[in-house]
């Protein structure tokens, strides 16, 4: 088959475009990709890791098709594929996994061995993860198909909810990750309100934290917390972040902290508007109880272009370890796997034990609308932008 595509590519520095772009074959460079299918892209998010890249804060080259978060139509099937069928509606996750090597065969999709010959673990459209054509596009290939991908049992009633259901390719499964990373108790504290915070807290909610607590600096995000019931700490106020953890607990510390910040951190109070890429960090060591666990969903990277300092440039920051260390704190880092969840919260979508898309404030956009919708995420909108690459999403 032979068709036109379109896509979001990156053009540099703060800025995207929709372009036209190759329409995808079943094929891994030379060779023929038996066990891929192309698909007709429903629904692609945008991501606060794909903002990363936009700033120019990481060493993305100009002409890279973004998009990881993928919901498709099958169009076509490679010989090799055996489950997977034309027409089947699916969700990808957003780390390309070959169901083959240790990591894989162990649960740890995120790290696979055999689809990035430059670190362990690919995705869709993002730096240094394979060279993986992106998903914020109208068609596109996804490998490994019988392995990766999710199907959905009744594709009517799934486009019923496709807005939730969106979201099972990467930001719920990572919030869910980071909470349950975290060990989410009676008290947790999401660090950051962007969509993946947001999913986080609705994660700890459904994991039944009787308290979650929200710090984030733009007030529309906060609101949007305290909309599913959850309390909430403006970090552009001055104070003592354990001072304001007690006026809510009555107690200085929280069971459980998940960070969904990263590495473009800033400080907080009067010093809110500069840079402080470890300050989350140490603020969890500070604010988690003696032998709690600390989730760490938010993007840390290797290389930062655009930090302060020049070992923030390396992914070097100012952590005070020693006290992490010496409360027998308990870190978890990285991608999310996010096999090891979709299919469990696709269930609790479906079966309205959850409602995601509400909790993130969705907002359908057309292809088109992509670079607006980056512009407006990049100023703190409390939204979640979801691409209708096609208009198939009423």
């Amino acid at each position: 088959m032979n068709a036109a595509n379109r896509g979001v590519v990156y053009k540099g520095p703060g800025e995207v475009a929709v372009e036209s772009i190759a329409y995808p074959e079943l094929a891994l460079g030379n060779r023929k990709c038996e066990h891929g299918v192309i698909l007709k892209v429903v629904t692609t998010n945008i991501c606060g890791s794909d903002q990363h890249m936009v700033r120019g804060r990481t060493t993305a080259s100009p002409g890279l098709v973004l998009g990881h978060e993928i919901t498709g139509l099958v169009i076509e099937a490679g010989r090799d594929v055996e489950f997977i069928k034309p027409g089947d509606l699916v969700s990808v996750p957003f780390n390309i996994a070959c169901g083959r090597c240790r990591n894989c065969k162990s649960g740890q999709t995120g790290i696979c061995l055999n689809v990035n010959p430059a670190r362990p673990g690919a995705a869709y459209g993002y730096v240094d993860m394979g060279g993986w054509v992106g998903g914020q596009t109208e068609y596109v290939m996804v490998p490994y198909a019988d392995f990766n991908l999710l199907k959905f049992p009744d594709a009517d009633q799934a486009m019923e909810k496709i807005k939730d259901l969106t979201l099972l390719s990467d930001i719920f499964p990572t919030g869910f990750h980071g909470c349950v990373t975290a060990g989410v108790g009676s008290t947790v504290y999401i660090a950051g309100a962007d969509s993946v915070g947001l999913a986080a807290a609705v994660s700890a909610q459904l994991l039944g934290a009787a308290c979650v607590i929200v710090g984030d600096m733009i007030e529309e995000r906060l609101a949007q917390a305290r909309s599913f019931g959850c309390e909430t700490i403006d970090l552009t106020q001055d104070g003592d972040m354990a001072d304001k953890i007690e006026v809510i607990l009555g107690e200085r510390e929280v069971d459980a902290f998940v960070d969904c910040v990263g590495f473009e951190a800033h400080a907080c109070g009067c010093n809110h508007g500069k840079e402080a890429p470890a300050t989350v960090l140490n603020s969890a060591m500070s604010l988690t109880r003696a032998g709690g666990q600390i989730g760490i969903p938010g993007l840390y990277v290797t290389e930062d272009p655009g930090a302060e300092d020049d070992a923030a440039k390396q992914g070097a920051l100012s952590m005070r370890f020693g006290l992490g260390w010496a409360k027998s704190h308990s870190f978890h880092t990285g991608q999310c796997p996010v096999m090891k969840y979709h299919r469990p919260l696709m269930q609790a979508i479906l079966f309205g034990k959850v409602n995601i898309a509400d909790a993130v404030n969705v907002q359908m956009i057309n292809l088109d609308q992509a670079p607006q919708g980056y512009a407006d995420f990049d100023g703190g909108a409390a939204k979640k932008f979801v691409i209708d690459p096609h208009g198939s999403v009423a």
